[in-house]
């Protein structure tokens, strides 16, 4: 079985993507590069995905709308 979910992506100031899934609470992960942090954060649903069904919990669905907003100062 497959799912989607949106990941966020955030550069580092020190180098690096920290990244996250709003979807799974606590969901977070990192990497070097773009490529190491996607491939980090798929191992790190997949791990949370497998905790949820072995203690029984649904896999929540993903209920996020993202928009740019533009705040004048």
């Amino acid at each position: 079985m497959s799912h989607r979910f949106t990941v966020i992506f955030e550069h580092v100031e020190d180098g690096g993507y920290h990244v996250f899934c709003p979807a799974l609470a606590g969901c977070h992960s990192q990497g070097d590069t773009l490529e190491e942090a996607t491939d980090n954060i798929r191992e790190a649903i997949g791990a949370y995905i497998e905790s949820l069904m072995s203690h029984g919990e649904s896999v929540p669905s993903e209920d996020i709308l993202i928009n740019p907003l533009e705040v004048s100062t």
